[in-house]
C-alpha cells in the first residue's frame, strides 16, 4: 500500500472513531454536546493521529491496536485549540476557516466544552481494547504532555512571554513543551502499541523532538507569509502580539535555514529503521514543506 493509501485510510478511521466516541449532539446538554463535536470535528490536519499511526505502522502494530491513541491524542489537540483561542489566552475568532468556538456558542460553554474533550480522551484510553500494562503507559505519556510538565506549561511560559524578547534556548524550550510534548505523545504511544523496545523509543523520541520543532519553525514562518484564508486562522498574530519567534529571532533566511537543518536531522534519526518509516519520514516532509 502506498503512502497516501495508508494515510487516507487511518484518516477515515481517525475520522469514524471520533463520530463515535463524541457524545450525541441532541442528548442533554445538547449546547455542550454540540460545541464539543464542532471543536473536534471541525476539519484540520489530523497529523497527530497520522503519528500514531505511522508510529505503531513501523512495528505492525494492529490499526485497531491504534485507534484509542490516535483518536484520544486529537481531542487533547481539539481542547487546547479551543482554550487557546479564548479571550483570557490568544484571543482569536478564527479557527481552521471558521469561527473559533468561544465565538460559535459562547466564552463559557467553550470552556467546558475544552474540559469535557480533555476528560473524554483519557476515558478513551482507559476503555480501549488493549493489556492493561499498556493502556497505563499510554495514559502516562499523554497525561505526562498533556499537563504542567508538557502542553500546559510550554502555553503558560508563552503568556509570561507576550511582549518580551526571549532568548532562542527559551524559545526552543517553550515550544517543545507547547508544541512538542503532544507530537513527541503521538509517536511514543503509537510505538508503544507496537511493543518497541527502549532503544527504538529513544531514536522515535529524538524524532519527534526534531518534528516538533520544525512544526512550529513552519508554523512561525508561514504566520509571516500566509494569509488568513491559506492558514484558516488570524495570520499575523505572532507579530500583532510581540511575541518572539523564530524569524524574528533568526530572520526569515535563518528560520529558513534552521527548518532545513531540522529535515535532515529528522531522516538522520529515522534512518536505522530503513524503508519500514517511510510513513513517518513522509509526515517529517509534510511538516517541512506545508503550506498552512
Amino acid at each position: 500500500m502506498t503512502t497516501d493509501a495508508l494515510f487516507a485510510a487511518w484518516l477515515q478511521r481517525t475520522e469514524q472513531h471520533l463520530q463515535h466516541v463524541l457524545p450525541d449532539p441532541e442528548r442533554a446538554p445538547q449546547g455542550l454536546h454540540q460545541a464539543m463535536r464542532y471543536a473536534a470535528l471541525g476539519g484540520g490536519k489530523r497529523m497527530r493521529p497520522l503519528l500514531v499511526h505511522a508510529a505503531g505502522h513501523l512495528f505492525d502494530a494492529a490499526p485497531a491496536r491504534l485507534d484509542a491513541a490516535a483518536v484520544a491524542v486529537e481531542l487533547i489537540h481539539a481542547y487546547s485549540l479551543v482554550h487557546d483561542d479564548l479571550p483570557a489566552m490568544d484571543d482569536d475568532d478564527l479557527r481552521r476557516g471558521r469561527p473559533t468556538t468561544h465565538i460559535a456558542f459562547d466564552e463559557a460553554t467553550a470552556i467546558l466544552a475544552g474540559d469535557a474533550l480533555q476528560t473524554r480522551a483519557f476515558e478513551v484510553l482507559a476503555e480501549a481494547e488493549m493489556p492493561a500494562e499498556l493502556a497505563l503507559a499510554c495514559l502516562r505519556t499523554l497525561a505526562t504532555a498533556s499537563g504542567a510538565a508538557g502542553m500546559c506549561g510550554g502555553q503558560a511560559l508563552d503568556i509570561d512571554a507576550t511582549g518580551k524578547q526571549q532568548s532562542l534556548a527559551d524559545l526552543k524550550r517553550m515550544h517543545a513543551l507547547k508544541t512538542g510534548a503532544l507530537i513527541r505523545a503521538a509517536v511514543r504511544m503509537g510505538a508503544l502499541c507496537g511493543n518497541a523496545g527502549s532503544d527504538d523509543l529513544a531514536r522515535l523520541d529524538a524524532f519527534a523532538d526534531t518534528l516538533g520543532l520544525a512544526f512550529q519553525v513552519r508554523d512561525d514562518i508561514l504566520d509571516v507569509e500566509a494569509s488568513s484564508e491559506q492558514l484558516g486562522k488570524t495570520a499575523g498574530k505572532d507579530q500583532a502580539q510581540d511575541k518572539s519567534t523564530f524569524p524574528s529571532l533568526l530572520g526569515m533566511d535563518g528560520a529558513k535555514a534552521t527548518l532545513e537543518e531540522l529535515a535532515k536531522a529528522m531522516q538522520d534519526a529515522l534512518a536505522p529503521f530503513g524503508a519500514r518509516a517511510g510513513a513517518l519520514a513522509a509526515l517529517a516532509e509534510l511538516t517541512v514543506r506545508r503550506k498552512h
